[in-house]
């Protein structure tokens, strides 16, 4: 990257549930901009040590840390391992989620909570967890610079944040709810110098949803939804992630970019409805 401002070179990103599809390309795309990367997962630790590889491939560095972000005392251990590595944090970027689909007449009350405790109370812990730390780093180093950010967070949203999407409404719910505590969060913190945003993936070209983009026919029907034509790759949504994590951004606070290809333009109305 020509940018200075986008050098993330010395910078500690963690990002969570980065062992695949958008976290890993984000993971990656830092490192490849010479950042320490915390690659997270919970389950998968082959494709952790796989991220991590790319990482270091690209030019950077990291470390591998097993955490479900849903559980208080596994992310507080993911800052401390991270801590105990690099002994700060820079850039978080709060990726982990899940989908549990079923139709709402039939959705179990284990399959609504599963989401929301990933989706939305993971982004919770997470996001507190590393604005302490922005502020615990702030006020032991005070010679700091105050007129640019103390440390960033991004959120990992949807297009469903604004979009209903019947047969997934825990889901649907998951990430309306992430752009309410992006927005609360960032108007409480925004005086600390932390910056926090989030952004608003529509249909990319990930594993979970390989079954769509790999049959020609639902290809074609998914075109009708996306007035650009063409289907995102996690590298797309990553690029933006760094630059709402660079100075580049610096005066962007409180905001959701959509990277859709313009789903949200609500393409059904393009010939009068």
């Amino acid at each position: 990257m020509s940018s200075s401002a986008q050098d993330f070179k010395g910078q500690v990103v963690i990002v969570t549930g980065s062992s695949s599809g958008i976290g890993q390309a984000c993971a990656v795309h830092f490192g490849s901009l010479g950042a320490h990367v915390v690659v997270n997962y919970h389950s998968s630790e082959d494709e952790a040590n796989e991220t991590l590889q790319q990482i270091i491939a690209k030019g950077g560095d990291g470390i591998v840390v097993q955490a479900d972000v849903s559980k208080e005392e596994d992310v507080l251990f993911l800052f401390e391992q991270t801590i105990s590595k690099f002994g700060r944090l820079d850039v978080l970027v709060s990726n982990a989620g899940l989908q549990v689909d079923a139709p709402f007449l039939d959705m179990s009350l284990k399959q609504w909570q599963k989401v929301i405790d990933v989706n939305l109370t993971g982004q919770f812990i997470c996001t507190r967890e590393a604005a302490r730390q922005f502020v615990k780093q702030a006020q032991s180093n005070p010679k700091e610079t105050a007129t640019q950010s103390i440390g960033k967070i991004v959120m990992m949203s949807s297009v469903h944040d604004i979009i209903p999407w019947a047969g997934h409404v825990n889901y649907a719910s998951s990430k309306g709810g992430i752009m309410m505590l992006m927005r609360s969060i960032s108007q409480e913190l925004a005086p600390y110098k932390i910056r926090i945003n989030s952004v608003s993936p529509g249909a990319i070209r990930t594993t979970i949803n390989k079954a769509v983009w790999s049959d020609e026919a639902k290809m074609e029907e998914l075109m009708h939804l996306i007035p650009y034509r063409r289907i995102g790759t996690p590298e797309d949504v990553a690029k933006a992630v760094a630059w709402l994590a660079s100075d580049d951004s610096d005066y962007v606070n409180g905001e959701t970019l959509y990277i859709d290809g313009g789903m949200t333009l609500y393409p059904e109305f393009a010939d009068n409805g």
